[in-house]
């Protein structure tokens, strides 16, 4: 009876020992998981090249591969949420996510609302119209004449507004459906951000259009925004920017999406951009 007993409290200390081992190792488990960083990233999901929604729903494009080598080097894990355009501001402004990669130029009127990183990239701006169209953008009256599409609240719209109050504005709430209008006949011409529309201008219903005038160079910047009271974080995206930048990741990025850039008035082929990624985007964004 006593080695039984013996034997019997052995037992009992070990199954102790054991639950004990195992709901310390839970407690590690935990306590890691609680600790693990995650970087909410904001991002439109319909501004290809840039950002864009494939046919199974996962986002892509140039600010998407940025965004996950950035976390990648921060050593956080990147969670990355679509938002349309006129929405993305205010929803870093109410905590939805922590930052914003979406191709956004650096405003004097932004920069009264977020913070901005250093650029990542720098954009000229296009007008585009179909072959044999007489549109000629460096003939303001022509500008006046012409029903214009453009994305609203973007740099594009702006510009134009503000050096063409003339013009006749047709605004979009995404940049797929100004493309969408000007591919079916409604608007005479349009005004893009240059890389969206070499890459429209590759696809079949971009194939009649071309680019019209010579670029527009306004000292346009892409950056990444932040809340304005979050300068560790803008320290940090500026650190992992520059470390991209050092260690070749930028350039492998760059190269994906824009290897060979196509000069104005040309006819954009499938040669052109054969090197450049060509996003399936999802039909619910047009």
């Amino acid at each position: 009876m006593a080695a039984v007993f013996t034997l019997a409290g052995c037992n009992n200390s070990q199954n102790s020992a054991d639950d004990s081992n195992s709901a310390a190792n839970e407690t590690t488990e935990t306590a890691t998981a609680a600790t693990e960083e995650v970087l909410r990233i904001g991002t439109e999901g319909a501004y290809a090249p840039f950002n864009y929604t494939n046919a199974d729903g996962t986002l892509g494009g140039f600010d998407v591969d940025m965004a996950n080598a950035l976390c990648d080097d921060m050593q956080v894990t990147c969670e990355i949420t679509a938002q349309d355009w006129d929405g993305i501001i205010p929803g870093l402004k109410a905590g939805k996510y922590d930052a914003i990669v979406a191709a956004m130029s650096v405003t004097p009127e932004r920069e009264q609302q977020v913070a901005f990183t250093d650029p990542y990239f720098s954009n000229t701006l296009v007008f585009l119209a179909k072959k044999d169209s007489s549109f000629e953008p460096s003939n303001s009256d022509d500008i006046n004449a012409h029903s214009i599409a453009a994305q609203r609240s973007t740099i594009s719209s702006q510009w134009l507004e503000n050096t063409y109050p003339k013009a006749n504005m047709k605004l979009y709430d995404t940049l797929s459906n100004a493309f969408l209008d000007l591919g079916s006949g409604r608007v005479d011409a349009m005004i893009s951000d240059k890389l969206p529309a070499l890459e429209w201008l590759s696809s079949p219903t971009g194939s009649n259009y071309v680019l019209k005038g010579d670029e527009i160079d306004i000292n346009d910047n892409f950056a990444i925004a932040v809340r304005p009271n979050d300068e560790a974080l803008q320290a940090k995206i500026n650190q992992s920017l520059a470390n991209l930048k050092a260690n070749g990741t930028y350039d492998k990025i760059n190269q994906k999406y824009f290897a060979v850039p196509a000069a104005s008035n040309s006819i954009v082929t499938d040669a052109t951009l054969e090197n450049t990624e060509q996003p399936v985007v999802d039909s619910t964004a047009q």
